[in-house]
């Protein structure tokens, strides 16, 4: 997974590239003191929130566009309908996952980003809400990753459709040969992708009382990181995210070394 803006310096982010910097001869003040920057910090943090609220309104008042193709997808129940995989609910919410044909294991941004989706199930389930995954591999490679990784959110393959291309996640070699691609409501040069064929992105859609599917919104790159829990919680630990490119810390779960990382005082 690579989250791409060639509009925006890295400067701008200096949670990405503080690491140790932001330990290292950081300003130490009285409670008194502190609970002044904190309060003028809390202020700012409630404009997020605030900016938060409004735009999650306008997302909902998005226009919506119905969904005429018949993608079949392949799932372990058999053969299903976009219509089928709300499994009786009226809102679904399908999560990009990056595996493609010729790939023997998932995207490791991917699987950092699915790993609170098991948890989220019963929750969203109960709310009308659908969670699934879809890739391009097919169906045995997505049991066998699934399997290794311990997961049990539904994750269906669209290998043999349309889907992945239609809802600009995938691409073909004639796509990348031609030097342009159209990711994240833009065209882009595949010289600033690393991920080949295939990025990132979550879709949502909507299925009426008559069966109708409509496709409500679709986001990618940073668009979907606050999907990732792990993140929220190192931007509030004293080194945040501790990086020195977007993500590049991240391993899948069973790849890190299985000592626990060490204070680096002696």
């Amino acid at each position: 997974m690579r989250y791409v803006d060639t509009n925006i310096s890295s400067q701008a982010f200096p949670s990405r590239i503080r690491g140790e910097e932001a330990v290292t001869d950081h300003a130490v003040v009285s409670r008194e003191e502190w609970l002044e920057a904190r309060r003028a910090l809390l202020a700012r943090e409630k404009e997020e929130t605030h900016l938060r609220d409004a735009v999650n309104a306008e997302r909902l008042a998005l226009p919506w566009v119905k969904v005429d193709k018949d993608y079949r997808f392949q799932t372990p129940s058999g053969q299903k309908s976009l219509a089928d995989l709300f499994d009786g609910r009226s809102q679904l919410v399908v999560y990009h996952f990056m595996l493609a044909p010729d790939w023997e294991a998932g995207c490791p941004g991917c699987s950092f980003l699915a790993e609170t989706f098991d948890g989220t199930l019963a929750h969203l389930n109960n709310h009308d809400v659908t969670l699934t995954a879809i890739s391009r591999a097919p169906l045995e490679k997505i049991a066998a990753y699934r399997g290794r990784m311990g997961w049990r959110f539904p994750w269906a393959s669209s290998h043999g459709s349309d889907f992945n291309y239609d809802y600009h996640v995938s691409w073909t070699p004639e796509q990348l040969a031609s030097g342009r691609i159209d990711y994240n409501f833009a065209e882009e040069g595949i010289e600033v992708r690393d991920d080949g064929t295939e990025s990132p992105g979550m879709s949502a859609f909507f299925k009426d009382s008559d069966g109708t599917v409509f496709h409500t919104y679709s986001a990618y790159a940073r668009g979907i990181e606050d999907w990732i829990g792990t993140l929220m919680i190192l931007d509030r630990a004293p080194k945040g995210r501790n990086e020195d490119a977007t993500m590049n810390f991240v391993r899948r779960h069973d790849e890190y070394e299985s000592a626990s990382p060490k204070a680096a005082c002696h």
